[in-house]
């Protein structure tokens, strides 16, 4: 019988993470359970995932605004920190500020802290394109002083939170006993100026920024992927990627990014496996990799998309484009002798399809970005407690 339906991914409901739970045991049992009672076949090279979030619960994986605290006076001591491209985000960067800010406080030093404008490195707007139009400001070269950027462009909130970043960061460095001084500037190298001694809070860009600061003379350079890689006083910690991918867990703490979870995934395609017979991929998810048409806000705030995924989710895509075929290679064709030799086409394509034409307008993006995309629109970041999705059909062509 002929299929009518393509890819299908479904949000499976499970039980309240806790620290300590077996999250791949859960995830293995809240699936099972699922196909049950939806009466859902399970198929070689479906894929099941799971939200790092629930993965680094399992794990207990937090840390404290002194944890965070103790590490960076651990690194800068007394010596001014210019603190440098933070993400507009109280989910994502207020509780680390506050522990940075601490951690200055500790060693009475001040921090600079340097915004990249007319947004952050994900789209978070300070500024409107429009309104350093009018001002006639080139964010490339005009670095601003707090009392420049006030006089022209005065307060701005972010469209979506209602917050005032520049107020709400300085304020939250002032709470914890920190001095600070505001700038804007899209170069990372302008805040040699005032100090040599850096934190980049980039995510995606934070390797480059690394390398012209100290290409530059930059005594000291750290990222947020360089605080918190081993624990402090007992907390979690992430060895790979420190505080990038934490979230606010509490007014005081973080849930940090999961710590090494490739066992999570081997273990639940195992454990799906034994249990049906069908060879599965599983990959733990964060943020999808995709944009915001209107807000401009790009979405991808974790360091990865996928931090751990089985091997059979290696690669890219390798499709052909069905409408070239049709308008193209077989244009002088129609009804069940169109379909079959675009069947035939894609049975016999070229294992590598880089540069032919017949796959031009493709997505030649990573298999875990697209998945893990489709995971996070799925599940959703709020109350629909699906933590896990199931995906089928992602692999089937218009051949099969």
């Amino acid at each position: 019988m002929q299929r009518t339906i393509g890819t299908v991914s479904r949000g499976v409901r499970a039980p309240i993470i806790r620290q300590g739970d077996d999250i791949a045991q859960i995830v293995i049992d809240s699936v099972l359970d699922a196909v049950k009672a939806e009466n859902i076949t399970l198929h070689d090279r479906d894929v099941i995932a799971v939200t790092e979030a629930v993965v680094a619960r399992a794990q207990g994986n937090y840390a404290s605004i002194d944890d965070i605290a103790a590490d960076v006076h651990q690194k800068y001591g007394s010596n001014t920190i210019g603190l440098i491209f933070p993400i507009l985000s109280r989910n994502r960067f207020s509780v680390c500020l506050s522990g940075i800010a601490k951690g200055a406080a500790l060693g009475g030093s001040k921090i600079v802290l340097m915004f990249s404008y007319p947004s952050d490195e994900v789209g978070n707007p300070l500024v409107s394109l429009d309104a350093l139009d009018e001002k006639g400001i080139d964010p490339w070269t005009d670095v601003l002083d707090l009392a420049r950027y006030r006089e022209l462009f005065g307060e701005n909130k972010h469209p979506f939170t209602g917050v005032d970043y520049v107020a709400y960061y300085s304020d939250l460095i002032r709470a914890e006993g920190a001095e600070v001084e505001v700038i804007f500037a899209n170069d990372p190298r302008e805040i040699l100026k005032h100090t040599k001694y850096v934190l980049n809070c980039d995510i995606h860009s934070r390797a480059r920024t690394k390398r012209r600061l100290r290409a530059a003379g930059a005594e000291l350079v750290c990222g947020l992927d360089d605080i918190l890689t081993a624990p402090v006083n007992g907390s979690g910690c992430n060895e790979k990627y420190g505080l990038l991918g934490s979230n606010k867990a509490t007014e005081t703490t973080v849930k940090l990014f999961p710590r090494e979870c490739q066992d999570v995934v081997l273990k639940i395609q195992k454990g799906i496996t034994e249990a049906t017979g069908a060879h599965v991929e599983a990959m733990v998810y964060g943020d999808g990799a995709f944009k915001d048409p209107v807000g401009g806000i790009w979405e991808l705030a974790d360091p990865v998309v996928s931090p751990a995924y089985t091997s059979g989710l290696e690669g890219r895509p390798n499709e052909l484009k069905l409408k070239y075929l049709a308008d193209n290679d077989f244009a002088d064709l129609s009804g069940d002798a169109l379909k079959e030799a675009i069947q035939n086409s894609i049975r016999a394509k070229d294992h590598d399809l880089t540069g032919d034409m017949a796959s031009e307008g493709t997505t030649p993006r990573r298999l875990t970005d697209l998945i893990g995309s489709l995971c996070d629109l799925t599940s959703g970041s709020g109350d629909k407690g699906t933590p896990i999705i199931l995906i089928q059909g992602y692999f089937d062509n218009y051949a099969e």
